[in-house]
Order: C-alpha cells, then sequence, then structure tokens
C-alpha cells in the first residue's frame, strides 16, 4: 500500500505552496510550520517532507531552526530537502532531527560527491531528488534546466545503490492537475525494486488511489490538504498502513 507523506515548504519561516516552481506564485498558508507539522501527526501522518526553498534558491540551508522545531516538537519521521551543498549541511540537518536528507542539485554537478556521501551515510538516509521538466533534469530550485535526460540519470545511481528516489513533476507541481502517472510507471516499469517517492498534482483522494494502483510505493502531496480537497478522514480509512488514527 502507497506511503502517503504531506509537504511542507518553507519561505521566511512560512508555510507556503509555490505553482510549477515559480517563486512569482507564492502563496503562504500558514505563518508556524509548526502548527501545521502538529496538524499532520493528528491526523495521523507518520512521515513529513520539508523543503527549505529559501535555501534551493541560495544554495545553501536557510530555514534550519524551522528543521529543528518540527523534530523536537513532533514525533515524525521528516526528511529534509533544500540548500543541501555540503557535507556540513547534511550533518547540520540530522544534528537538527532529520531522519533522511534528500539531494537533487549537488547529484547533477558533482556525482562523486553524491556518492560519497551515499557511502558514508547509507542509502537509506539519503534520498535522490530528481526533479524534471520536459523529460530534463532541473537544478537549483528548478531555476536551472540542465539538458540531462531523466532516465539516464536515474540508473546511474540505482546501479551504484540508491535505494529511494522523489521524482517531481515540474510541470504538475502545485498544480491540483494530477500527478504524471506515466512518468511514474515508465520508472517503475524499469526499476521496480526503487522506492519511489512521486511529487507533484495530487488534487484528490482518486489520484491517490491511481498511484497506488500503479504500484508506485509512496507520494508526497500539501495542497490538495492545504485546499480542504482531501477528506483526511476517508483518507486515514483507506490507507490505515500508512497512517494510524
Amino acid at each position: 500500500m502507497i506511503e502517503l507523506i504531506p509537504a511542507i515548504d518553507i519561505i521566511d519561516g512560512k508555510c507556503v505552496r509555490l505553482t510549477k516552481g515559480d517563486y512569482g506564485q507564492k502563496k503562504v498558508y500558514n505563518e508556524n510550520p509548526l502548527a501545521v507539522a502538529r496538524e499532520m501527526e493528528r491526523y495521523g501522518f507518520r512521515r513529513l517532507h520539508v523543503v527549505d526553498l529559501d535555501g534551493a534558491k541560495s544554495k545553501h540551508i536557510v530555514n534550519i531552526d524551522v528543521l529543528k522545531q518540527i523534530t523536537e516538537y513532533t514525533g515524525l519521521t521528516v526528511d529534509f530537502g533544500g540548500g543541501i551543498k555540503t557535507e556540513d549541511d547534511i550533518r547540520m540537518a540530522f544534528d537538527c532531527g532529520a531522519h533522511m536528507v534528500t539531494i537533487g542539485s549537488v547529484a547533477v554537478t558533482c556525482p562523486e560527491m553524491f556518492m560519497a556521501w551515499l557511502d558514508k551515510f547509507g542509502s537509506e538516509r539519503i534520498i535522490l531528488g530528481a526533479d524534471v521538466r520536459n523529460g530534463m533534469i532541473s537544478i537549483n530550485g528548478w531555476k536551472e534546466d540542465t539538458g540531462t535526460p531523466l532516465l539516464p540519470f536515474l540508473k546511474s545511481y540505482i546501479d551504484n545503490g540508491v535505494k529511494n528516489i522523489l521524482c517531481t513533476e515540474i510541470s504538475k507541481d502545485g498544480t491540483l492537475g494530477g500527478p504524471a502517472i506515466e512518468l511514474y510507471r515508465r520508472i517503475m516499469g524499469e526499476y521496480p525494486h526503487i522506492n519511489l517517492i512521486a511529487s507533484g498534482g495530487v488534487s484528490c483522494i482518486d489520484d491517490i488511489d491511481d498511484l497506488d494502483k500503479a504500484g508506485i510505493p509512496s507520494v508526497v502531496f500539501g495542497k490538495a490538504i492545504y485546499e480542504g480537497r482531501i477528506d483526511m478522514n476517508g483518507l486515514a480509512e483507506k490507507y490505515m498502513k500508512s497512517m494510524v488514527r
């Protein structure tokens, strides 16, 4: 059964969502991310995806205090991404309570460094971030398109021990237009043993059902919750393995 992972994206210490990664299309949902995290925990979620959007844009971690508050005052398993460029950044995130970190840009710009981190910290704690637009990898807060095709990029890392991949279809992200199911099916068809985390476009429980039926292991979503498009009690009833009452 699919694992459900709510997302909290942070700009200026506030819980926001962007549309298609556009920082100019920002909507603030709550000025207190800890309150949002606690609400997710009350719903029954066990895990949380926290993204430092300021960090992704600035190329260094910015909202570390938000991460620390969430991990100190909830029991959620947190994976953290955005602005992780050095080993010190990884250690800072872990020291502040993150259980896993998501790393994307460095995997493109310095694969040797990424592999060294994978070896040092282990494949259970390092998530490969694969943000894709028009079939190509995008980096640095989705501001730079690389021309690197998605599937060969994934293969190079899966062949070297990566187990967890967070794949965001940028054109879907924040649109509530439905996830890129065919893309995720294609990835799982090529690499059926990875833990693929689908991200972008989820608008309702039916979208989650479709991903589950397609055999996608995990899904990250946020805007559909904040916009009230998902009945949280209904979600809990359907996916008891991922959520507890």
